[in-house]
């Protein structure tokens, strides 16, 4: 595989969504959770949505029980959490598993590329215009430092 346009993941509802929709758009995906410590980043990942998306950048929100298992409840609650405390407007997928045998075929991808397990949640992951993995980042990196790379990547 040579990039994430070539894997079709599950939106929320079950639906099939090939990634090569997100051609040429600068990417990131995120693992996230809505009862851990970082769940907050929300607001952070949403007003980064909203200064770039209209240049072509994508959130791509991917809650997991993994690996903290601070991500209980149903897709659509997930959804509703999300869309109510902070308003955010970016795709939520399908709840999946990053790590293992059984983690989902994007994760596997990414971790691939950007090698080790995923070990926080909120780990985020850049992805270029034509699906290159370009970056790999923790929780705890500043979102000045991944925004700055963003807007090189838009430019």
């Amino acid at each position: 595989m040579n990039s994430i346009h070539e894997i079709t993941v599950k939106d929320r509802k079950g639906n099939a969504v090939p990634l090569n929709l997100y051609a040429n758009e600068v990417v990131l995906i995120v693992n996230t959770a809505i009862k851990s410590t970082q769940t907050p980043q929300y607001a952070d990942l949403q007003a980064i949505y909203r200064k770039y998306h209209a240049q072509g950048f994508e959130v791509l929100d991917f809650p997991s029980n993994q690996p903290t298992k601070s991500c209980p409840g149903t897709d659509e609650m997930i959804h509703q959490f999300c869309k109510d405390t902070y308003e955010t407007e970016f795709p939520r997928f399908k709840k999946v598993k990053v790590n293992g045998d059984d983690a989902d075929p994007l994760f596997k991808y990414l971790t691939e590329k950007q090698p080790g397990e995923i070990t926080e949640d909120f780990t985020k992951f850049l992805v270029n215009k034509i699906g290159k993995v370009v970056a790999r980042y923790s929780a705890t990196t500043p979102f000045a430092e991944i925004e700055t790379k963003i807007a090189e990547m838009l430019a």
